[in-house]
């Protein structure tokens, strides 16, 4: 096989991959006028509805728009021979293979932010904005950006830095080391995101005495299940959007409710949804999730090895001195449609997760409040109530609220 031939290869799995996803967010948008299913009705009225059925089509025109032009733009940059531009950059400022690849891809990824952060920032000013979602002050969304840049700077450049030196003393045996490295970061960040990561985007408080806590510690109590740490997360400082989420395991294990999530809700409501959270933990859905994580990520970087001391890959994307950096690139680009498979097993198996964590709520608590919760939820979200089934199949980690609704009555 030729450089060329690879090159138009990686071109068509773009391409390809693009017509895909258009022609799905198509067959979704077709569905948002559908009537709303029987079980569902008392979720929206009709000026809701309406409301609904807007923020659905702008985000799909402003979706349609946004994808076109990174599309646009990652073509370009690969007929244009943008990464050999910007490999002779990072070549001018050292002769270090780290370095070079450090300066690689802090100027990819910096360029790249810098290009789409008008479409973030219209995201969240003017249509967040517009449905009443958005409660980000300019301010936040600075700090937010400059946040992410120094945390991508210092863990993953860390991380890459490491790789890549593993690769320089022990050849294509590098992805042994280099899977061990990202399976204690990914144990790591499973046990203390809460406490490492968290903190620095949100601030979080144990959940005051009162009457939600002595619920949630009864409930907690009749099902064995040891739950010290409950903590409230200011999400409304972002958004008025509710989650709760289960992290942790172990003496970490912690349940974090968004504080829009108990204005919303009522305390029956929010210990259902804690009580779904807890199934996911005692189905061992946490620990099967990470020792995927594991195992797939160990799966990637053996293939990676394969192919990696290829000059070929280099080659491909219009760049003369192969690397280690733009094989990663290219690598990445060609490994597009594996990801999508996994992707679509683990979407299947979140899936599966969520029916039993819901099974788990309703056996232990009580079905209604849960459905109600849900519902509350969907509302509040201003959710797509009408999703066509292979949208669903393919991007959805969760049943649809039919689904679920329908799961729990049974």
């Amino acid at each position: 096989m030729t450089a060329t031939s690879l090159f138009y290869i990686i071109i068509a799995i773009l391409i390809i991959s693009f017509i895909i996803d258009k022609i799905l967010d198509a067959l979704n948008a077709k569905h948002f006028n559908d009537e709303v299913p029987q079980e569902l009705q008392d979720v929206y009225d009709e000026t809701e509805y309406k409301k609904s059925q807007s923020y659905k089509k702008t985000n799909y025109k402003f979706g349609l728009l946004t994808s076109t032009f990174s599309i646009a733009l990652t073509l370009g940059f690969l007929f244009f021979d943008g990464f050999e531009y910007v490999d002779n950059i990072a070549r001018s400022y050292s002769e270090n293979p780290i370095l070079i690849a450090l300066f690689f891809f802090g100027i990819i990824m910096i360029g790249s932010d810098i290009i789409t952060t008008p479409f973030s920032y219209y995201k969240t000013f003017v249509i967040e904005e517009k449905f009443g979602f958005n409660k980000t002050t300019k301010k936040i969304f600075i700090l937010d950006k400059i946040k992410g840049w120094l945390m991508l700077a210092i863990v993953g450049g860390g991380i890459l830095a490491l790789i890549i030196w593993f690769y320089q003393f022990s050849g294509d045996n590098f992805w042994l080391y280099a899977w061990a490295l990202m399976s204690l970061f990914t144990v790591i960040m499973n046990m203390f995101y809460a406490r490492l990561i968290v903190p620095l985007f949100n601030k979080q408080t144990p959940l005051e005495a009162g009457d939600l806590r002595n619920k949630i510690s009864t409930y907690a109590k009749t099902v064995g299940f040891k739950l010290d740490k409950i903590f409230v997360i200011d999400g409304s400082k972002r958004s008025t959007k509710a989650n709760a989420y289960f992290s942790g395991f172990g003496s970490e294990k912690r349940v974090t409710l968004y504080d829009t999530l108990i204005n919303d809700l009522e305390d029956e409501e929010i210990v259902a949804v804690l009580a779904h959270e807890v199934g996911h933990y005692k189905k061992k859905h946490i620990i099967f999730n990470l020792i995927a994580s594991v195992l797939l990520t160990g799966l990637t970087l053996y293939i990676l090895s394969i192919f990696i001391s290829n000059p070929l890959l280099s080659n491909a994307l219009g760049v003369e001195i192969p690397s280690f950096h733009i094989g990663l690139i290219a690598f990445g680009l060609l490994y597009a449609p594996i990801s999508e498979i996994t992707s679509l097993i683990m979407n299947w198996f979140s899936r599966t997760f969520e029916y039993q964590a819901d099974n788990y709520a309703k056996n232990t608590y009580k079905a209604e409040p849960l459905i109600t919760s849900l519902k509350k939820l969907s509302k509040n979200s201003l959710s797509n109530l009408t999703p066509h089934k292979a949208y669903v199949f393919m991007h959805y980690s969760h049943p649809t609220l039919l689904e679920r609704v329908k799961n729990l009555k049974l």
